[in-house]
């Protein structure tokens, strides 16, 4: 109660420096009595209000009264008035009493509260009698909505034989009322349908009221719901139904589907082929489907395998060996399968394990015949014939027991150095060398045969290795080229070189090579080291370079092999000028002293060779080109519109070759000859013979040109005529000729039997055909 009293007290000082405050404003020139309320210009009203209420939905006749707007000022002259979006329209006021009235039903669902503004004006001058005030009409609530679900259809999971009170789902239904009234806006929910599985509790909550729902039995379940409100109109409520779908679990073994598995297999199927298949069924979904397939008893564990197929949960049979029909026809063993993953508190009496028999009846097939080693390793000395250097061995593995026949195959042996015996012997045709080859690896065939030797089944192969072993058989030799040098002036005990040996052979670690000079008439010594090598050495001091430029040093080097060898190795040194610090100023390369180098005779043969060929070409080329100007004449030349004629008049003395009717008709009144269509072109060759030689004096002077005169006005006024020009060549030269025609066409002199050497008689005017036709001396000479 004391609290109470301090709160009214302190709301009251509160309000009081409000009014202070807003008095200030007012007259801010005006001072405050200490203690008292500033005093106001306007009429103090007598009352203070800034909110009204009215109920939503109610039933009586409008408009509804709301409240009064209250003024100290004479009423006589006040006028009210109200300022809103809602004014006029939803509220309006009294002018004269300031009564609000509401002019339609409020639904506070709607709009729960106006905001309007009160105006106090002069009748006459519609002028402000007070200060616009703003106040509130809130819309009170009733209870005149029911719940409505958010959603019509729910859908919801749960894992199958959940426990009961598993939560599914939360279902809620919105009341539209106003939740700050005691019970408008609650909701009570309960089920009118699927009460046997699942329960629903006061927030909306649905739960499982069985723990024994199946997947496998029934998948899917519909629950309908009801949301009503918690007071006064039960009669009204919303209804949403509810799919709940249950999740599958591995709460099921997988079960054979036949108690009995047979299978025929081949004995020749590759290891990891699968031979046969395994089913069962299993009513949970395949991401719970972990069968797991085992021999019972571990029997034949060593020979099949059993892999499980994930995405058909099948049990896959493998054999993890090579069967043998002759050795077991058939394997017969149980089979387990079962579901590792499946928790245990879901199984009922269902048995945790399903067995079945298996029978695999391996068929025969004819196989090839199999060596009795993966490989074989032989050694053989070198330089040496073996008659026998090993054996392979290969047996027939089917019942029938063929012989077995051996071949090397030529692809491992090009050199044809080994052979191979019936029976399987393999010895050397050829003596072998380590240095060259120091191992063979040869691949011997075995094949089945008959009776009478012929091939009859498969055949197998194997690797046979043969190893060359080594013996002493190489003399040692430098173990790499030397080029030594020496000073002209040289002192005595001067270093030259040192040299080391190798040997071809297998040299062992306790080799030893021994050096010495084949003589010692030099000016040169050897010093053994006795470590595998050896100082040549300056022996007297001093060397002529007149004398010798290049001195030839054998060198005799001996193994310690069994037996020992010796071998010669020639050191050329070279004896070279020097400064006085001792460095060559001037050498002569031993090579250079032996004569023409091999690349220079390589040189020398290839100009030789080139010049031989390029000889023989312009030989060659000078012989097709008297061959071709022999036979010129009968590859005639094609020209366009041009008519060639391969003969010629023989003046007056040809009387028998030519028929020059054409050209007489012309003279003589002839009949004109008829002339080829438009659309015909005349022919590329012409054949016109000789027309017959007249007797002297047969024909009148200037007859020739009175001929072309008579063709050309011929050409010119005929029609007919093909529309473009061709040239016309006529073997007719006229009468009374002393001389042969000299006309070069269709003439070639590499294939005439006339001498034209005559023409260089006929003077200068001849000169060029001379020329021409003449006989050349020098190309006679050449061919």
């Amino acid at each position: 109660m004391q609290a109470l009293v301090m709160l009214l007290a302190t709301g009251a000082t509160y309000y009081l420096g409000l009014l202070a405050a807003a008095a200030a404003a007012v007259n801010p020139g005006r001072p405050n009595t200490p203690g008292s309320l500033p005093a106001h210009r306007r009429q103090k009203r007598d009352w203070i209000w800034n909110q009204m209420h009215i109920d939503e939905e109610r039933n009586d006749s409008l408009p509804h009264y709301v409240g009064k707007i209250k003024s100290s000022v004479d009423p006589k002259k006040t006028e009210y008035q109200l300022r809103g979006e809602s004014a006029g329209k939803v509220f309006r006021v009294d002018k004269n009493t300031g009564d609000v009235y509401a002019l339609e039903r409020l639904d506070r669902e709607k709009i729960s509260e106006y905001h309007l503004t009160a105006l106090v004006v002069d009748k006459d001058s519609k002028k402000n009698l007070e200060s616009p005030s703003s106040f509130t009409i809130k819309v009170h609530d009733v209870n005149d909505n029911w719940p409505v679900f958010t959603h019509r259809v729910f859908n919801a999971s749960v894992p199958e034989m959940s426990g009961i009170g598993t939560s599914v789902i939360q279902v809620t239904a919105m009341d539209a009322d106003d939740p700050t009234v005691a019970d408008h806006a609650s909701v009570v929910y309960q089920l009118t349908k699927g009460k046997e599985n699942f329960d629903i509790r006061g927030s909306g909550l649905i739960v499982t009221m069985n723990k024994h729902l199946d997947r496998e039995t029934q998948d899917k379940y519909e629950v309908v719901v009801k949301a009503e409100d918690a007071q006064g109109r039960r009669g009204e409520s919303g209804t949403a139904t509810v799919f709940i779908t249950l999740q599958d679990v591995n709460d099921n073994f997988p079960i054979f589907t036949q108690n009995r598995y047979t299978f025929s297999v081949p004995e020749d199927i590759r290891v990891g082929s699968p031979l046969g298949s395994l089913f069962v069924e299993d009513p949970d979904e395949p991401q719970n489907r972990k069968t797991k397939y085992s021999f019972v008893q571990g029997e034949y564990r060593d020979t099949f395998t059993i892999d499980t197929d994930p995405s058909h949960n099948e049990g896959i049979i493998k054999p993890i060996k090579p069967l043998d029909y002759e050795r077991i026809r058939q394997y017969s063993f149980t089979i387990e399968a079962t579901d590792p993953t499946i928790d245990l508190r879901y199984l009922g009496s269902t048995s945790p394990k399903n067995i079945a028999r298996v029978i695999i009846n391996v068929t025969d097939v004819d196989e090839p015949p199999i060596f009795q080693q993966p490989f074989y390793h032989f050694q053989l000395q070198e330089n040496q014939k073996k008659p026998l250097i090993g054996s392979v061995l290969a047996k027939d593995p089917d019942a029938a027991q063929r012989d077995i026949r051996y071949s090397i195959r030529r692809t491992s042996d090009k050199g044809q150095f080994f052979g191979i015996t019936k029976k399987g012997g393999i010895y050397n045709d050829k003596e072998l060398d380590r240095e060259v080859y120091p191992w063979y690896n040869l691949t011997v065939e075995a094949k089945e045969v008959d009776l009478s030797g012929t091939p009859t089944g498969k055949e197998s192969i194997v690797q046979v290795h043969i190893e060359v072993m080594d013996e002493n058989d190489n003399a040692p030799e430098f173990a790499k080229p030397y080029e030594p040098k020496v000073c002209e002036n040289a002192p005595q005990g001067k270093l030259v070189v040192q040299i080391s040996a190798t040997d071809k052979d297998i040299t062992p670690r306790d080799v030893k090579f021994k050096f010495s000079l084949s003589t010692e008439d030099s000016n040169f010594t050897l010093i053994d080291n006795h470590d595998n090598t050896a100082n040549i050495i300056v022996k007297y001091g001093y060397f002529d370079r007149e004398r010798a430029k290049v001195h030839h040093l054998p060198v005799l080097i001996s193994d310690n092999g069994r037996p020992s060898l010796t071998g010669t190795s020639t050191l050329h040194v070279t004896v070279c000028k020097c400064n006085e610090h001792g460095e060559f100023t001037l050498c002569e390369e031993a090579a250079a002293q032996v004569g023409i180098s091999i690349q220079a005779l390589v040189a020398i043969f290839l100009c030789i060779l080139t010049f031989t060929v390029i000889t023989l070409l312009i030989i060659l080329r000078r012989r097709l080109r008297k061959q071709a100007r022999a036979h010129g004449k009968s590859v005639p030349e094609i020209h366009e519109q041009l008519v060639t004629y391969d003969e010629e008049g023989g003046g007056e003395m040809d009387t028998t070759s030519y028929d020059v009717s054409v050209l007489n008709s012309a003279r003589h009144g002839g009949a004109k000859p008829p002339r080829p269509a438009l659309d015909a072109r005349p022919s590329l060759y012409a054949q016109v013979q000789k027309p017959p030689r007249q007797a002297p004096g047969a024909h009148a002077p200037g007859e020739m040109a009175a001929m072309i005169g008579v063709k050309k006005d011929e050409a010119d006024h005929d029609g007919g005529g093909p529309p473009y020009d061709t040239l016309h060549i006529y073997g007719y030269e006229g009468a009374e000729s002393i001389a042969e025609s000299l006309s070069s066409l269709g003439t070639d002199s590499s294939d005439s039997d006339i001498d034209y050497d005559f023409l260089n008689d006929w003077g200068p005017r001849f000169k060029m055909l001379a020329e021409l036709y003449g006989s050349d001396p020098q190309e006679e000479l050449v061919y």
